[in-house]
Order: structure tokens, then sequence, then C-alpha cells
């Protein structure tokens, strides 16, 4: 794997993480997967985990490899799958080399937006796109609509949202798959290669007048929510993802999160922080009600048919 993808695994969120493996975390702590635990011993610092019963010790991807029991290959791909990381193109064993030997099948291509373009012209919703967008997510048709998604079902019966992502002059940069259909065994996103999907809805910034406040979201499921709310919203997959360039149409803006009410949301608030900083932006923090664990809950609570 390119070390660039590694490095990006590695610095994500091991708390973050360890809730995503099942585990649960609460001030830092929880019962350790590796040893029969009453008491919580595994202990999270400085992006790592120590066990101060067994010695268990490592990084993020450690972590996921030895819970999970996969290869570093397959724990990488579902460290990525799981936090929307677009890793560059695949390697494998060159038939003729030793194994110790990787080559890439194809050099890296570019994203082929003409070769997606078309399903965004007549978006199509089928029952399962429909049933998670508007009977679950309660999210405004326009919405939908704006954001041009739209769904199809692969020849295994398996049902995908299709999520564009465009720069400002509405030019496709990406596609995000969403699997619909229920599996233990198929990761919940995909990309094709060459997907660009660091800012979500950036035809959003043209339409922004002078001192408009512009919401920030984690993931696209947030930002439909708030987009249904009324306010203008861009979503992130993650802070330490952004590029520089992806930073300057954002420069001087009036910038609003609700974070996501988990340890995982606290560190997203405290590197945009420093991203607003950096960029002369100010970031307003808006709290959450208690018991909603991010604002797709909380837009789902206020929306519920009497």
């Amino acid at each position: 794997m390119d070390k660039y993808d590694i490095q990006k695994l590695r610095e994500l969120p091991i708390e973050s993480v360890a809730e995503r493996l099942g585990l649960t975390v609460t001030k830092h702590k929880s019962l350790c997967p590796f040893h029969e635990d009453r008491h919580p011993s595994l202990s999270f610092k400085n992006n790592g985990y120590r066990c101060f019963v067994c010695g268990e010790h490592g990084g993020v991807i450690d972590l996921a490899m030895h819970v999970l029991g996969k290869s570093f290959i397959e724990t990488c791909e579902w460290l990525a799958n799981e936090h929307n990381v677009i890793l560059s193109e695949t390697k494998t064993m060159d038939s003729t080399s030793s194994p110790q030997v990787l080559k890439t099948k194809t050099e890296s291509k570019p994203f082929d937006a003409s070769r997606f373009s078309r399903f965004f012209e007549r978006p199509y919703i089928n029952a399962e796109a429909s049933h998670f967008l508007y009977d679950e997510r309660k999210l405004d048709p326009r919405v939908i609509r704006w954001c041009r998604l739209t769904s199809w079902t692969d020849r295994d019966g398996v049902s995908w949202l299709q999520i564009p992502y465009y720069d400002q002059d509405w030019r496709l940069t990406g596609v995000q798959w969403r699997r619909l259909t229920p599996s233990d065994s198929l990761p919940r996103f995909k990309f094709p290669k060459g997907s660009q999907c660091h800012i979500y809805n950036r035809p959003v910034l043209k339409m922004l007048k002078p001192q408009e406040p512009l919401f920030i979201a984690e993931g696209c499921s947030d930002c439909w929510s708030i987009l249904s709310s009324g306010h203008k919203c861009i979503a992130i997959p993650s802070a330490t993802l952004l590029k520089p360039e992806d930073l300057e149409p954002l420069r001087g803006r009036d910038l609003h999160i609700y974070p996501d009410n988990d340890d995982a949301g606290e560190r997203l608030y405290q590197q945009l922080v420093e991203v607003a900083t950096s960029i002369g932006s100010c970031l307003v923090r808006h709290s959450l009600p208690v018991g909603c664990k991010d604002f797709s809950d909380y837009y789902k609570s206020i929306n519920q048919v009497p």
C-alpha cells in the first residue's frame, strides 16, 4: 500500500475506531478485548492503545487488525470503508515475482467524470433509497433533488445510494456509493477509482451571501439533514484529510458546526478550530440535545410524525 494511505489510516482517531469495533470507550478507557476483562484496562493515549494487564499495545491499524482478525491489507480496506478514506490504486502480487515484490495493476488514472455524469442527469430513487432518505431520515425532497442523489442495484441484488461530488461550478469530481442493503461482508462505502471526495456540496459556496453562516458537517448524512433544516452546509470526511486547496473557498467565512456527541466529534471540532484559525475564519459551536448522537438524530427527533 502507498505509505501516504497508511499514514492517513494511522491518523484516524483511535477511540472512534475502537467504538466502530464494538468497544465502549469511557474516559479514554475500555474493556480489553484481548483477555477476560471485568474492569476497563485498555487505555487510549496519543492515538495509541495499551492494556496494563495483558500488555497488548499498538496504534489504530494494530487495534483493528487484532480485533477483526484480518490481514493488514484487509484491515486497511475496512478502516477506509468505515471512515470514508479514499485509498490509492490497489496493489497486487506480480505472479512472476517473489511474494515480497509488489506492483500496481495499472497506473493511477484520473476520475472519469464522463462515465458517471449521465447517472445524475435523471436521478432515480428506488424503494430502498426512498425508505432510507424519506422514511428513516425524514429529509426534504428538495434537498435530494439539489444534491442529485440517485440509486442503483448491482447484479447481486444489493442496493446502493449513488452520491455525486461536484466542484463549485457543478463539475463532477467524484462519486461515493453507500450500501443500503444490509450485509455483514460488504463495505458500507465504496468509491470509483480516482474520485476526489474531500468536500461535499461545494456548489452551495457560490450561493452564500456576505456574512451568511456556513455549516460544516461530518459526512453526507448530517449535511442532508442540515440542508433540510434550512441552513447552507458542506460536509467533510475528516479535518485531517483536508488539502490546502480545499480550504481556500472557506477563507474568511462565518463557519458553524454541531459536533457529534462523542469523543470523535469533539476531536473533529478541535481540528476544525485550528483549520478555521489558519484561514482567518471564525468557527461557532452549537450543542446537540442530550441523547442525540449527531445532527441527523436531532433532525429526525424534531420531524417525527405525531
